[in-house]
Order: C-alpha cells, then structure tokens, then sequence
C-alpha cells in the first residue's frame, strides 16, 4: 500500500511540475518557409489562390483523398470556405478560408482545426517578383497552443515537425507550376 501512494504521489508530482512549467512556455509559434518558382508572379498567384488546388500540392491536403470536402463561396475569393472531414485520424475534421487578397502579394488563410484537436492558424503565402519569369513564395503559419497544451512546444520541434510538410508541399507546387 505504502508503494502505490508513493507512485500516487510521484505521478502527481510530475503531472504538477508539468503545469507549472507550462506556465513559462511560450504559447505562439510561427513557422516560414520559401522556395523559388521559375513562373511569373501573375501564375503563382493565380493558382495559390484557389484553395482547392491544395489538393494537388498540400502534403496535408493530400493526406486523405476520400476525406469529405465542403466548398462555400466562390473559390479565389475573400470568403470562401474549404472544409474538410476525413475519418483519418492525420487529416482530421477542419475548414480553411480566405480572409484577404493582395493580388501578386499575399494570400491569407485562416485555418480552423476541429479533429484532432480545436485549433486555429493563420497562414500566409506572401510571394515576391524575383524577375519578370520567376517567383519566391513564401508560405507561413502563426499560431499557437493555449495552456497546458503548450508545454509541448518544449517537446515538438513545431519548425521541424510542420516545417518539413511545408518544405514538400512547396516542392509539389514548384514541380506542378514549372510543368505546366
């Protein structure tokens, strides 16, 4: 008896470390990443701005391609809504819309996870004209984890972990804008 209350207690004294340690970490966490895109600016941003095309270049989009979608509005346009609901537990339950435009400039989309967990993330494609034929997009994602959640950002290496889906998902969007 006298060892399952010592247990009892250590494992309170963990789960108590844990949240006050959480207390101290860092809640947001932005990751940035860019590839060069030997099209001009115009096409790039033609195509990013469509969310559906997502499908054809997003790791994360791609994840499930039975997953149900949702589409609201007019596609390319500030509010549109894409969502999605997939029974895979990697792709989860969830919507994207396009809060604004600046053409050749920037595209902002907020992203709202419901499964696998709630979640909210701004993500950004800010494109920049390199020369006349070729394009640096730049694709970001700001967002955060409320408290105790983010004591796994000691944890998780969020840049490495969604960096490198990024990092492939842009490598996809260059291999399909330089094909065509």
């Amino acid at each position: 008896m006298y060892i399952l209350l010592i247990i009892t207690g250590i494992i309170f004294g963990i789960i108590a470390l844990i949240l006050v340690i959480a207390l101290f970490v860092k809640k947001d966490y932005s990751i940035r990443k860019e590839i060069n895109i030997d099209k001009p600016i115009s096409e790039v941003y033609d195509y990013l701005r469509h969310l559906v095309n997502q499908e054809k270049f997003s790791k994360w989009v791609m994840t499930d391609p039975t997953m149900k979608k949702t589409l609201t509005g007019t596609d390319g346009n500030v509010g549109f809504i894409y969502a999605w609901d997939s029974l895979n537990k990697t792709a989860g339950k969830g919507e994207q819309e396009i809060k604004s435009l600046e053409t050749n400039k920037l595209i902002d989309v907020e992203v709202r996870f419901e499964k696998p967990f709630r979640g909210l993330a701004k993500t950004l494609f800010m494109l920049e004209s390199n020369s006349e034929n070729q394009t640096k997009v730049i694709w970001g994602m700001d967002s955060k984890m409320n408290y105790p959640m983010n004591f796994m950002l000691l944890i998780l290496n969020m840049e490495k972990l969604l960096g490198n889906d990024l990092e492939v998902s842009l490598k996809n969007l260059k291999d399909i804008l330089e094909e065509k």
